[in-house]
Protein backbone atom coordinates (compact mmCIF):
# COMPACT_ATOMS: atom_id res chain seq x y z
CA UNK A 1 0.00 0.00 0.00
CA UNK A 2 1.43 3.58 -0.76
CA UNK A 3 0.63 6.23 1.47
CA UNK A 4 -2.14 8.96 1.14
CA UNK A 5 -0.13 11.60 -0.83
CA UNK A 6 1.80 8.50 -2.64
CA UNK A 7 -1.52 6.83 -3.90
CA UNK A 8 -2.83 10.64 -5.02
CA UNK A 9 0.20 10.92 -7.44
CA UNK A 10 0.23 7.58 -8.64
CA UNK A 11 -3.14 8.66 -9.92
CA UNK A 12 -2.31 12.24 -10.61
CA UNK A 13 -0.49 13.04 -13.45
CA UNK A 14 2.09 16.47 -13.79
CA UNK A 15 0.38 17.85 -16.83
CA UNK A 16 -2.42 16.71 -18.93
CA UNK A 17 -0.69 16.45 -22.33
CA UNK A 18 1.47 13.32 -21.39
CA UNK A 19 -0.19 10.59 -22.04
CA UNK A 20 -0.98 11.87 -25.53
CA UNK A 21 2.93 12.98 -25.73
CA UNK A 22 4.05 9.25 -24.93
CA UNK A 23 1.68 8.42 -27.91
CA UNK A 24 3.12 11.31 -30.45
CA UNK A 25 6.75 9.83 -29.84
CA UNK A 26 5.99 6.21 -30.34
CA UNK A 27 5.94 7.93 -34.60
CA UNK A 28 7.52 11.59 -34.07
CA UNK A 29 8.33 13.44 -37.61
CA UNK A 30 11.63 12.67 -39.09
CA UNK A 31 13.39 13.18 -42.42
CA UNK A 32 12.67 9.66 -43.16
CA UNK A 33 8.50 9.68 -41.58
CA UNK A 34 7.24 13.09 -42.66
CA UNK A 35 3.93 12.08 -41.55
CA UNK A 36 5.09 11.42 -37.95
CA UNK A 37 3.67 13.88 -35.11
CA UNK A 38 5.02 17.00 -34.23
CA UNK A 39 4.90 17.58 -30.67
CA UNK A 40 4.58 21.79 -30.27
CA UNK A 41 4.32 21.14 -26.30
CA UNK A 42 7.51 20.40 -24.26
CA UNK A 43 9.32 23.70 -23.68
CA UNK A 44 12.87 22.82 -25.11
CA UNK A 45 15.49 24.38 -27.48
CA UNK A 46 17.02 22.21 -29.49
CA UNK A 47 18.33 23.95 -32.34
CA UNK A 48 21.28 24.24 -31.60
CA UNK A 49 22.13 20.71 -29.87
CA UNK A 50 24.60 19.77 -32.29
CA UNK A 51 26.64 22.68 -31.85
CA UNK A 52 26.74 22.26 -28.35
CA UNK A 53 26.77 18.51 -27.86
CA UNK A 54 30.21 18.88 -30.29
CA UNK A 55 31.90 22.17 -27.93
CA UNK A 56 31.01 19.71 -24.38
CA UNK A 57 32.73 16.51 -25.86
CA UNK A 58 35.66 18.36 -27.39
CA UNK A 59 35.98 19.58 -23.34
CA UNK A 60 35.47 16.37 -22.27
CA UNK A 61 38.40 15.04 -24.57
CA UNK A 62 40.42 17.45 -24.06
CA UNK A 63 40.56 18.55 -20.72
CA UNK A 64 41.84 16.61 -17.78
CA UNK A 65 39.37 15.54 -15.34
CA UNK A 66 40.22 17.42 -11.58
CA UNK A 67 39.72 14.71 -8.72
CA UNK A 68 36.92 17.15 -7.13
CA UNK A 69 34.37 15.37 -9.21
CA UNK A 70 34.65 12.27 -7.99
CA UNK A 71 34.34 13.75 -3.96
CA UNK A 72 31.43 15.09 -2.22
CA UNK A 73 31.40 18.75 -2.80
CA UNK A 74 29.44 21.77 -1.00
CA UNK A 75 25.63 21.25 -0.85
CA UNK A 76 25.45 24.56 -2.94
CA UNK A 77 27.57 24.11 -5.81
CA UNK A 78 31.22 23.14 -6.24
CA UNK A 79 33.12 26.43 -5.88
CA UNK A 80 34.64 26.31 -8.85
CA UNK A 81 31.03 25.79 -11.03
CA UNK A 82 29.75 28.78 -8.98
CA UNK A 83 32.77 30.77 -9.65
CA UNK A 84 31.97 30.30 -13.42
CA UNK A 85 28.29 30.64 -13.25
CA UNK A 86 28.97 34.23 -11.67
CA UNK A 87 30.99 35.15 -14.19
CA UNK A 88 28.49 34.40 -17.19
CA UNK A 89 25.49 35.75 -15.50
CA UNK A 90 27.53 38.86 -14.58
CA UNK A 91 28.35 39.09 -18.29
CA UNK A 92 25.33 38.22 -20.11
CA UNK A 93 22.76 38.64 -18.06
CA UNK A 94 22.98 41.11 -15.23
CA UNK A 95 25.69 43.41 -16.81
CA UNK A 96 27.53 43.67 -13.66
CA UNK A 97 30.00 41.71 -11.28
CA UNK A 98 27.67 39.49 -9.04
CA UNK A 99 28.97 37.28 -5.67
CA UNK A 100 29.89 33.88 -6.41
CA UNK A 101 28.51 32.98 -2.30
CA UNK A 102 25.05 33.95 -3.33
CA UNK A 103 24.35 31.14 -5.89
CA UNK A 104 23.14 28.16 -4.94
CA UNK A 105 23.00 25.62 -7.85
CA UNK A 106 20.51 22.24 -7.73
CA UNK A 107 19.49 19.68 -10.17
CA UNK A 108 16.97 21.24 -12.53
CA UNK A 109 14.40 24.39 -12.17
CA UNK A 110 11.89 22.14 -10.55
CA UNK A 111 14.13 21.73 -7.57
CA UNK A 112 14.92 25.13 -7.59
CA UNK A 113 11.27 26.10 -7.73
CA UNK A 114 10.71 23.32 -4.76
CA UNK A 115 13.50 23.88 -2.31
CA UNK A 116 12.63 27.87 -2.90
CA UNK A 117 8.90 26.86 -1.50
CA UNK A 118 10.06 24.59 0.94
CA UNK A 119 12.57 27.61 2.48
CA UNK A 120 10.38 30.63 1.99
CA UNK A 121 6.15 29.13 2.54
CA UNK A 122 4.42 27.06 4.87
CA UNK A 123 0.90 24.52 4.49
CA UNK A 124 -1.43 26.27 3.07
CA UNK A 125 0.53 30.35 1.93
CA UNK A 126 0.61 30.78 -1.14
CA UNK A 127 2.60 31.39 -3.89
CA UNK A 128 1.12 34.34 -6.61
CA UNK A 129 1.71 33.70 -10.11
CA UNK A 130 0.22 36.79 -13.17
CA UNK A 131 -1.65 34.37 -15.34
CA UNK A 132 -1.18 32.49 -17.58
CA UNK A 133 1.35 31.06 -16.55
CA UNK A 134 3.11 27.71 -16.52
CA UNK A 135 1.62 24.54 -15.50
CA UNK A 136 3.31 22.87 -13.60
CA UNK A 137 4.41 25.62 -10.79
CA UNK A 138 1.36 24.33 -9.00
CA UNK A 139 3.00 20.82 -8.41
CA UNK A 140 6.37 22.27 -7.86
CA UNK A 141 5.86 24.66 -4.96
CA UNK A 142 2.68 21.96 -3.39
CA UNK A 143 4.25 18.44 -3.31
CA UNK A 144 6.52 19.10 -0.36
CA UNK A 145 6.32 22.42 0.57
CA UNK A 146 2.35 22.25 0.47
CA UNK A 147 2.23 26.02 -0.72
CA UNK A 148 -1.08 26.69 -3.11
CA UNK A 149 -1.05 28.71 -6.53
CA UNK A 150 -2.71 31.36 -6.96
CA UNK A 151 -3.42 33.09 -10.55
CA UNK A 152 -3.66 36.90 -11.05
CA UNK A 153 -6.10 36.83 -14.12
CA UNK A 154 -7.29 39.79 -14.59
CA UNK A 155 -5.77 43.11 -15.29
CA UNK A 156 -6.63 46.91 -16.12
CA UNK A 157 -3.76 47.02 -19.17
CA UNK A 158 -4.06 45.01 -21.93
CA UNK A 159 -1.46 42.38 -22.70
CA UNK A 160 0.50 43.43 -26.41
CA UNK A 161 1.84 46.87 -25.16
CA UNK A 162 4.96 45.34 -25.63
CA UNK A 163 5.22 45.15 -21.37
CA UNK A 164 3.38 42.52 -18.75
CA UNK A 165 0.41 44.34 -17.96
CA UNK A 166 0.66 43.72 -14.12
CA UNK A 167 0.92 46.58 -11.83
CA UNK A 168 0.86 47.07 -7.65
CA UNK A 169 -2.68 47.15 -8.43
CA UNK A 170 -3.39 43.84 -9.14
CA UNK A 171 -1.17 42.66 -6.04
CA UNK A 172 -3.15 45.12 -4.16
CA UNK A 173 -6.60 43.22 -4.77
CA UNK A 174 -4.49 39.78 -4.64
CA UNK A 175 -3.48 40.59 -1.26
CA UNK A 176 -7.05 41.95 -0.12
CA UNK A 177 -8.34 38.21 -0.74
CA UNK A 178 -5.52 36.52 0.26
CA UNK A 179 -4.67 38.33 3.38
CA UNK A 180 -1.43 36.95 5.06
CA UNK A 181 -0.97 33.79 3.12
CA UNK A 182 0.04 35.41 0.17
CA UNK A 183 3.81 34.58 0.73
CA UNK A 184 5.37 34.43 -2.26
CA UNK A 185 5.25 36.25 -5.65
CA UNK A 186 6.72 34.76 -8.90
CA UNK A 187 7.31 36.35 -11.82
CA UNK A 188 9.16 34.95 -15.44
CA UNK A 189 10.53 36.78 -17.81
CA UNK A 190 10.33 36.68 -20.85
CA UNK A 191 6.83 35.55 -19.61
CA UNK A 192 5.62 31.92 -20.38
CA UNK A 193 3.48 31.58 -21.90
CA UNK A 194 3.57 35.26 -23.67
CA UNK A 195 6.55 35.94 -23.96
CA UNK A 196 6.09 39.20 -22.28
CA UNK A 197 8.92 41.20 -20.59
CA UNK A 198 8.35 43.64 -17.48
CA UNK A 199 10.04 47.46 -17.68
CA UNK A 200 12.80 48.75 -15.24
CA UNK A 201 10.33 51.21 -13.50
CA UNK A 202 7.52 48.34 -13.04
CA UNK A 203 9.98 45.88 -11.62
CA UNK A 204 11.34 48.36 -9.39
CA UNK A 205 7.15 49.16 -8.34
CA UNK A 206 7.18 45.47 -7.97
CA UNK A 207 9.97 45.33 -5.53
CA UNK A 208 9.51 47.86 -3.33
CA UNK A 209 5.44 46.80 -3.00
CA UNK A 210 6.88 43.53 -1.81
CA UNK A 211 9.36 44.92 0.24
CA UNK A 212 6.84 46.53 2.08
CA UNK A 213 4.59 43.74 2.54
CA UNK A 214 7.35 41.52 3.76
CA UNK A 215 6.12 38.83 0.44
CA UNK A 216 9.34 37.33 -1.08
CA UNK A 217 9.67 38.20 -4.69
CA UNK A 218 11.24 35.67 -7.07
CA UNK A 219 11.63 36.48 -10.97
CA UNK A 220 12.39 33.77 -12.44
CA UNK A 221 14.96 34.47 -15.77
CA UNK A 222 15.27 31.38 -17.49
CA UNK A 223 14.52 32.37 -20.66
CA UNK A 224 16.90 35.72 -20.16
CA UNK A 225 19.10 35.17 -23.02
CA UNK A 226 16.19 33.73 -25.50
CA UNK A 227 15.00 37.09 -26.73
CA UNK A 228 14.37 38.02 -30.37
CA UNK A 229 16.37 39.95 -33.03
CA UNK A 230 14.87 43.30 -31.96
CA UNK A 231 15.48 44.40 -35.81
CA UNK A 232 13.72 41.33 -37.58
CA UNK A 233 10.92 41.60 -39.49
CA UNK A 234 7.86 40.64 -38.29
CA UNK A 235 8.75 40.94 -34.60
CA UNK A 236 6.32 43.31 -32.67
CA UNK A 237 7.77 43.26 -29.48
CA UNK A 238 10.84 45.28 -29.83
CA UNK A 239 10.69 46.84 -25.45
CA UNK A 240 14.26 46.60 -23.85
CA UNK A 241 15.00 43.85 -21.79
CA UNK A 242 15.54 44.70 -17.70
CA UNK A 243 17.06 41.91 -15.91
CA UNK A 244 15.72 42.15 -12.92
CA UNK A 245 19.76 41.57 -10.93
CA UNK A 246 20.43 44.90 -10.78
CA UNK A 247 17.40 45.98 -8.69
CA UNK A 248 17.76 42.90 -6.53
CA UNK A 249 21.48 44.16 -5.76
CA UNK A 250 20.75 48.06 -5.24
CA UNK A 251 17.89 47.26 -3.36
CA UNK A 252 19.44 44.50 -0.82
CA UNK A 253 16.49 43.25 0.27
CA UNK A 254 15.89 39.75 2.37
CA UNK A 255 12.24 39.82 0.20
CA UNK A 256 14.01 39.56 -3.23
CA UNK A 257 15.82 36.25 -5.18
CA UNK A 258 16.19 35.62 -8.80
CA UNK A 259 15.97 31.68 -10.43
CA UNK A 260 17.78 30.34 -13.66
CA UNK A 261 18.19 27.27 -15.38
CA UNK A 262 20.15 26.16 -18.17
CA UNK A 263 17.54 23.93 -19.63
CA UNK A 264 16.16 27.10 -22.17
CA UNK A 265 18.98 29.08 -23.20
CA UNK A 266 21.74 26.26 -23.36
CA UNK A 267 19.03 23.70 -24.56
CA UNK A 268 20.18 21.01 -21.97
CA UNK A 269 17.19 20.15 -19.95
CA UNK A 270 18.45 16.88 -19.53
CA UNK A 271 21.48 18.02 -17.61
CA UNK A 272 19.47 19.32 -14.97
CA UNK A 273 20.71 22.03 -13.89
CA UNK A 274 19.38 25.21 -11.86
CA UNK A 275 20.25 28.42 -10.16
CA UNK A 276 18.87 30.85 -7.34
CA UNK A 277 20.73 33.61 -6.61
CA UNK A 278 19.90 35.92 -3.14
CA UNK A 279 21.01 38.17 -0.67
CA UNK A 280 19.05 36.74 2.42
CA UNK A 281 21.99 34.74 4.03
CA UNK A 282 19.46 32.89 5.95
CA UNK A 283 17.15 31.70 2.88
CA UNK A 284 20.81 30.53 1.26
CA UNK A 285 21.51 28.75 4.24
CA UNK A 286 17.95 26.64 5.14
CA UNK A 287 18.43 26.40 0.97
CA UNK A 288 21.82 24.79 1.22
CA UNK A 289 20.50 22.26 3.74
CA UNK A 290 17.41 21.15 2.04
CA UNK A 291 19.78 21.03 -1.47
CA UNK A 292 21.32 17.76 -0.13
CA UNK A 293 19.12 15.56 -2.38
CA UNK A 294 18.62 18.19 -5.19
CA UNK A 295 22.80 18.57 -5.83
CA UNK A 296 24.23 18.71 -9.74
CA UNK A 297 26.82 15.82 -10.31
CA UNK A 298 30.12 17.08 -10.16
CA UNK A 299 30.72 16.53 -13.58
CA UNK A 300 28.03 18.50 -15.10
CA UNK A 301 29.40 21.12 -12.98
CA UNK A 302 32.66 20.97 -13.83
CA UNK A 303 31.62 20.56 -18.11
CA UNK A 304 29.59 23.36 -17.65
CA UNK A 305 31.88 25.69 -15.95
CA UNK A 306 34.36 24.82 -18.75
CA UNK A 307 32.13 25.66 -21.23
CA UNK A 308 31.19 29.39 -18.99
CA UNK A 309 34.89 30.40 -19.19
CA UNK A 310 34.85 29.91 -22.86
CA UNK A 311 33.04 33.45 -23.15
CA UNK A 312 33.92 34.00 -26.90
CA UNK A 313 32.50 31.19 -27.32
CA UNK A 314 29.43 31.63 -25.34
CA UNK A 315 28.76 34.68 -26.70
CA UNK A 316 28.64 33.39 -30.22
CA UNK A 317 26.46 30.49 -28.87
CA UNK A 318 23.67 32.70 -27.76
CA UNK A 319 23.97 35.03 -30.68
CA UNK A 320 23.38 32.24 -33.11
CA UNK A 321 20.12 31.36 -30.34
CA UNK A 322 18.23 34.28 -30.95
CA UNK A 323 18.95 34.15 -34.61
CA UNK A 324 17.34 30.66 -34.89
CA UNK A 325 15.10 31.81 -32.00
CA UNK A 326 13.50 34.67 -34.41
CA UNK A 327 13.13 32.34 -37.39
CA UNK A 328 11.06 29.69 -35.28
CA UNK A 329 8.97 32.39 -33.90
CA UNK A 330 8.06 33.85 -37.30
CA UNK A 331 7.14 30.56 -38.77
CA UNK A 332 4.57 30.12 -36.74
CA UNK A 333 3.24 34.06 -36.44
CA UNK A 334 3.29 33.93 -39.94
CA UNK A 335 1.18 30.95 -40.27
CA UNK A 336 -1.30 32.67 -37.18
CA UNK A 337 -1.30 35.86 -39.50
CA UNK A 338 -3.11 33.38 -42.40
CA UNK A 339 -5.19 31.99 -40.76
CA UNK A 340 -6.11 35.15 -38.68
CA UNK A 341 -5.30 33.74 -35.70
CA UNK A 342 -4.60 36.48 -32.69
CA UNK A 343 -1.36 35.89 -30.57
CA UNK A 344 0.37 37.86 -27.83
CA UNK A 345 3.20 39.88 -29.31
CA UNK A 346 6.62 37.94 -27.42
CA UNK A 347 9.91 39.64 -26.76
CA UNK A 348 11.44 36.44 -26.34
CA UNK A 349 10.79 33.23 -24.96
CA UNK A 350 9.71 29.48 -26.57
CA UNK A 351 6.33 30.08 -27.19
CA UNK A 352 3.66 31.88 -29.07
CA UNK A 353 0.70 32.42 -27.48
CA UNK A 354 -2.65 32.04 -29.49
CA UNK A 355 -6.24 32.48 -29.33
CA UNK A 356 -8.07 30.13 -31.55
CA UNK A 357 -11.49 31.10 -29.59
CA UNK A 358 -13.00 31.51 -33.06
CA UNK A 359 -12.83 28.06 -34.17
CA UNK A 360 -14.51 26.52 -31.08
CA UNK A 361 -18.78 26.16 -30.96
CA UNK A 362 -18.55 27.80 -27.73
CA UNK A 363 -15.93 29.08 -25.19
CA UNK A 364 -15.58 26.47 -22.43
CA UNK A 365 -12.59 24.49 -21.28
CA UNK A 366 -14.21 21.62 -22.49
CA UNK A 367 -14.50 22.86 -25.81
CA UNK A 368 -11.48 23.78 -25.83
CA UNK A 369 -9.87 20.62 -24.97
CA UNK A 370 -11.94 18.86 -27.53
CA UNK A 371 -10.42 21.10 -29.92
CA UNK A 372 -6.92 20.35 -29.03
CA UNK A 373 -7.24 16.64 -28.97
CA UNK A 374 -9.20 17.11 -32.60
CA UNK A 375 -6.08 18.79 -33.58
CA UNK A 376 -3.53 16.08 -32.29
CA UNK A 377 -5.56 12.83 -33.87
CA UNK A 378 -6.68 14.90 -37.21
CA UNK A 379 -3.23 16.40 -37.96
CA UNK A 380 -0.53 14.96 -35.57
CA UNK A 381 0.27 17.98 -34.21
CA UNK A 382 0.53 18.12 -29.97
CA UNK A 383 -0.17 21.94 -28.50
CA UNK A 384 0.45 22.16 -24.85
CA UNK A 385 -3.26 21.33 -23.01
CA UNK A 386 -5.30 24.16 -22.85
CA UNK A 387 -5.77 23.59 -18.70
CA UNK A 388 -3.43 24.76 -15.94
CA UNK A 389 -2.33 27.72 -16.88
CA UNK A 390 -4.69 30.00 -15.10
CA UNK A 391 -5.94 32.06 -18.23
CA UNK A 392 -9.47 33.53 -17.67
CA UNK A 393 -10.82 32.83 -21.20
CA UNK A 394 -10.66 29.48 -23.24
CA UNK A 395 -9.43 29.44 -26.50
CA UNK A 396 -5.92 30.50 -25.82
CA UNK A 397 -2.88 27.52 -26.70
CA UNK A 398 0.58 27.54 -26.17
CA UNK A 399 2.64 26.49 -29.04
CA UNK A 400 6.53 25.80 -28.57
CA UNK A 401 8.34 26.17 -31.47
CA UNK A 402 12.05 25.33 -30.37
CA UNK A 403 12.17 21.85 -29.75
CA UNK A 404 11.32 20.45 -33.56
CA UNK A 405 13.73 20.85 -36.51
CA UNK A 406 12.66 23.93 -39.14
CA UNK A 407 11.10 21.20 -40.97
CA UNK A 408 9.54 19.68 -38.65
CA UNK A 409 7.84 23.38 -37.45
CA UNK A 410 6.80 24.03 -41.27
CA UNK A 411 4.99 20.65 -41.78
CA UNK A 412 3.15 21.55 -38.71
CA UNK A 413 2.54 24.87 -39.97
CA UNK A 414 1.51 23.48 -43.45
CA UNK A 415 -1.31 21.32 -41.67
CA UNK A 416 -2.57 23.92 -39.14
CA UNK A 417 -3.01 25.69 -42.21
CA UNK A 418 -5.13 22.76 -44.17
CA UNK A 419 -6.76 21.99 -40.51
CA UNK A 420 -8.24 25.72 -39.77
CA UNK A 421 -9.10 26.71 -43.48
Amino acid sequence: MLSTRGQKKANEPLRPDFALFERAMEQPYTPEDTDGAVTLCIAENLLQWPTLRDKLQSITREAPWPDWIAAYTQLSGAPEFREAVAGFVGRHIAGQPLNADFFCGSAGATAVVEVSAMCLGKDGDYAVFPAPAYQAYAPDVQNKAGMLRHDIREYAAEFGTGFHPLSVAELDATRDTLGEKFRMLVLTQPDNPTGAVYADDQLRGIAGWCIEHEIHLVVNEIYALSQFSRDAEGVANVSAYTSFLPILEELDSPYLHWWYSFSKDFGVSGFRVGLMYSRNEDFRAAYTNFNAPHQISNLTQWVLAELLRDDAWVTEFQQENQRLLTGAYQTVTDTLDELGVPYTPARGSLFVWADFSRFLPERTPAAAEQLWERIFEETGILLTAPGGLGQPDAGWYRIVYSGVSPEALGAAMDRLRTFFR
